[in-house]
């Protein structure tokens, strides 16, 4: 039985208490977690100053060599796993028996992962807005403008409280370790795979264990997380976000509510943008909070839920290996009958119709005896008044709303990703001024379209440092 560890400061932790890990098709138990707890997190907290430490005796340069390196470890190599080892085909196929998520996606989510690894120089370039980085390393120097600056370390670890829906999240903490921090992870319950391939990979490029704890374990061991490191990010849904609004600590990152919005000019040929809006509904299974919840146009909705419907409504679950598999599964007993009888609900308000039942053969919901399938939705709305018109699910399931363009930037609502089909620069810079857009596209992007040299929900340079005014006066001459 493979058995896995706690990872305190890079020592592997034996737990009393252990939880099973089981295949959510068969029942089968795939291994033991051994399981943390908050007091366990919050003694170790008191050792977190060292991380800082350990990782400023090699510079940002070095440890970028060692992402590259990780990199290549992370995709390809047979590494170690608690008491056993595990090849990337077993990563995938175990990461796909505990999340639902299909092996070909699991296998894309590495390369994605991995390609930011490989690139880490770049990225951080591009997120310091090209600062050299020994001024991170040392706490002040000269940018290139000759002008003396200072940024300072708000924290020594970064505490992160992980989700299990996407294994691409995890491009979000990467570069914490180049940058100097230690890492304080508490893994999401059916996806810790990442985390703990991703520290053996970083562990063999040359990082000191010591810098990096894992902490799989219950729900105290999030908040022991958030409550003991200076800096932390957690994930959830909007009742998470509202809960740490404010708080400098903590970045929480929820529903992204991503949109499509088509401007009045290029409405009318809305069938050339078919296939963007059907992947940034579908790529990835619907999962991800960069995938779209949302269209916007003030005419044609009608046959845009229609086209889209169409292309989505067939489309039905298929076995986990299989290439062609779309869907992801529902693996949390009962979360996809009560997300289906809650759609259910929302469609009997006026001005709301699901377009794609007349084109799916069948029910949304399809039920088995240890996980569901919830099959693509798209639904019309004749207004952005009901509440259906901004939500988001973890399937394909997309609104297609009637609103002009003159109020789509106010009654969109906080979003994510905004990839907006327009030509006209009078709205394109209403939409470059509107706070309630995170990451913006204009023109012809899909929203979950990233580019890797960009920052996404927020610069973790801005979160982990703060700029701060530095003067150095030598010492009088004698």
């Amino acid at each position: 039985m493979l058995e896995i560890p706690v990872i305190r400061w890079g020592q592997p932790y034996e737990s009393m208490e252990k939880s099973p890990v089981i295949h959510f098709e068969t029942g089968e138990t795939l291994a033991s977690m051994n399981q943390a707890n908050g007091g366990l997190i919050k003694m170790d907290m008191r050792k977190a100053g060292k991380a800082r430490d350990l990782l400023r005796q090699f510079s940002i340069e070095q440890l970028c060599d060692m992402c590259a390196t990780a990199a290549d470890l992370y995709l390809s190599a047979n590494l170690p796993l608690g008491n056993g080892t595990q090849t990337p085909e077993q990563f995938c196929q175990i990461q796909s028996a505990t999340t639902g998520l299909p092996e070909h996606m699991c296998a894309s989510n590495m390369r994605k992962n991995a390609y930011v690894l490989k690139h880490m120089r770049e990225v951080l370039e591009a997120l310091t807005r090209g600062l050299p980085f020994d001024i991170l390393s040392n706490g002040y120097g000269m940018e290139a403008r000759g002008i003396m600056v200072s940024y300072q370390a708000q924290t020594t670890v970064l505490g992160m409280v992980l989700p299990s829906n996407s294994p691409g999240v995890h491009t979000l903490w990467m570069p914490v370790i180049p940058l100097q921090v230690g890492l304080v992870l508490k893994p999401g319950s059916q996806e810790p795979w990442t985390p703990y391939r991703m520290y053996e990979a970083f562990a063999q490029a040359g990082v000191p264990r010591e810098v990096f704890c894992l902490y799989p374990g219950g729900h105290d061991c999030g908040g022991a997380v958030v409550e003991s490191c200076n800096r932390a990010m957690i994930f959830g849904g909007a009742s998470t976000v509202e809960r740490y609004h404010g708080d400098p600590r903590v970045q929480a990152h929820g529903p992204g509510f991503s949109k499509i919005l088509i401007g009045d000019d290029l409405v009318d040929d809305w069938e050339r943008y078919i296939d963007l809006m059907v992947d940034s509904i579908f790529v990835n299974g619907g999962r991800s909070c960069i995938n779209c919840s949302g269209i916007w146009a003030s005419r044609h909705t009608e046959a845009i839920a229609d086209a889209l419907a169409k292309r989505l409504g067939p489309i039905a679950p298929l076995p986990m290996t299989d290439p062609k598999s779309s869907l992801a599964a529902f693996t949390v007993p009962g979360a996809a009958k009560a997300i289906n009888a809650q759609i259910e609900e929302l469609l009997k308000v006026p001005g709301v119709t699901e377009v794609t039942a007349k084109y799916r053969g069948g029910d949304r919901h399809i039920p088995h005896e240890r996980y569901d399938f919830l099959r693509p939705t798209i639904v019309h709305c004749t207004s952005s008044e009901p509440a259906v018109a901004n939500t988001e699910y973890m399937f394909p399931f997309a609104s297609v709303v009637q609103c002009p363009q003159s109020e789509m930037i106010k009654k969109i609502g906080s979003t994510l990703v905004g990839s907006c089909l327009t030509n006209d620069k009078t709205w394109s810079r209403q939409l470059l001024d509107a706070t309630n857009i995170d990451r913006l596209n204009i023109g012809e992007v899909r929203t979950n379209q990233l580019h890797w040299m960009q920052p996404h929900e927020g610069n973790i340079i801005d979160f982990l440092f703060r700029a701060r005014a530095y003067q150095n006066c030598p010492p009088p001459a004698h």
